[in-house]
């Protein structure tokens, strides 16, 4: 069974994704902020983390920049507003699998999952 950290302060962001997930079959865990990830990352092993950008505490930037160079460091998938061109490089250039921009369609994110973990 594939395990998801989702990590965004969106509160409904949070639970759409929790739910849709785990109707899909998956495990998933929550945290709201940067910080928060990496606490969850010591407490338990994931196979994939969302990842969004623009968080408060320690964002999306930082926790890539952190997983660097750890053994355990799940696929990163960002899950992001930001569309820019450089954020996409950027995001790669620190070890993001994939990015997604929001809005997104569900079906498309599992898709994308799925690649990930398969790869």
């Amino acid at each position: 069974m594939t395990r998801v950290l989702i990590v965004d302060d969106e509160p409904d962001i949070l639970l759409m994704l929790r739910l849709t997930l785990e109707a899909e079959g998956f495990t998933t865990a929550l945290a709201a902020d940067g910080e928060k990830a990496l606490e969850r990352l010591d407490e338990a092993q994931f196979d994939v983390m969302l990842l969004d950008v623009m968080m408060p505490v320690l964002d999306g930037w930082g926790v890539l920049e952190r997983l660097q160079g750890r053994a355990d460091a799940p696929a990163v998938i960002i899950v992001s507003a930001k569309t820019a061109a450089q954020d996409i490089a950027r995001a790669t250039a620190l070890g993001a699998a994939e990015y997604v921009t929001k809005p997104f369609s569900v079906s498309d994110l599992k898709r994308v999952i799925d690649k990930v973990v398969a790869s």
